[in-house]
């Protein structure tokens, strides 16, 4: 079944060692439906204490480089559950490098970094994400549950294969880098920002506007341009009232981010209240 991801910006000290109550957005393959799937559950009952105590279902990087492309929304409610039904990408604290190693050690398919605006904060996002010598994560590799708690054996071999790293490029400065980031070794996918983006042009309530557009483009460009496979980076966005999804999707973006979970909640609760007033089924 198509899995999801999700992504957020604090750490729940109740969650911590649970979940991520990151904002995350669960992601879905665009190539055949765009309706939403129950992903496989995370945990198998065990026969024996092994990797198969977890289901071996394929992450987002893998599922990339496949050749799929992938629609999710985000899930700003906060909710491990919710964010359980999803493969899920943690978005980290811009200044908290220990809450970025915690995010990493709960086992999410994939870390975004957000205000990336030079090749310099990309190589260090990635740093983030490595062990040493390699970077500076943390080692606590065999007691985590990104490890499955030490039983996947194959784990350092295989860690960086399977985590995908995203950086956000949300600002002027940062499309004037785009090359430089997209070209940093280890960095997967470059997530653009348009309602941030916007704003450091100083036109907050305009997103719309032709000098938005036109550095959309230029990054747009730079990062389609490259080779995922050799060098270069997936291409990631978000849904807006200017670029609806298949807007994205036909300019040739990996990633969509669409609907929030707050609103669709909120839609279904009306619709449910209307249909007991008016006696509908």
């Amino acid at each position: 079944a198509p899995s999801s991801f999700v992504v957020s910006n604090s750490l729940s000290r109740q969650n911590l060692f649970k979940y991520s109550s990151y904002r995350r957005i669960p992601f879905q393959n665009l190539n055949r439906t765009s309706v939403l799937h129950r992903a496989q559950p995370l945990l198998t009952k065990p026969a024996a204490p092994s990797t198969a105590f977890f289901s071996s279902q394929r992450s987002l990087k893998t599922r990339l480089r496949e050749g799929e492309n992938l629609y999710g929304l985000f899930l700003l409610s906060f909710s491990p559950e919710m964010a359980e039904i999803a493969s899920y990408v943690c978005r980290t604290v811009p200044a908290e490098f220990e809450r970025r190693s915690h995010a990493l050690d709960l086992g999410p398919d994939g870390i975004m970094f957000p205000m990336i605006e030079t090749g310099k904060a990309a190589s260090d996002a990635v740093s983030y994400c490595r062990y040493r010598p390699d970077g500076l994560r943390g080692c606590a590799y065999s007691i985590v549950r990104d490890s499955k708690f030490g039983f996947d054996e194959e784990y350092l071999r295989n860690y960086t294969d399977q985590l995908l790293i995203m950086c956000q490029i949300e600002s002027e400065e940062g499309v004037k880098n785009v090359k430089d980031i997209v070209a940093v070794d280890g960095m997967d996918c470059v997530m653009m920002g348009p309602r941030d983006l916007s704003a450091s042009l100083g036109l907050l309530h305009d997103p719309g506007n032709a000098k938005v557009k036109s550095l959309m483009r230029t990054a747009e460009t730079a990062v389609i341009a490259s080779d995922p496979e050799n060098g270069g980076a997936y291409l990631a966005g978000m849904a807006t009232a200017q670029d609806k999804p298949v807007d994205l999707r036909l300019r040739g973006y990996h990633m969509i981010i669409g609907a929030t979970d707050v609103p669709l909640f909120k839609k279904a609760v009306v619709d449910d209240v209307k249909s007991f007033k008016f006696g509908c089924s």
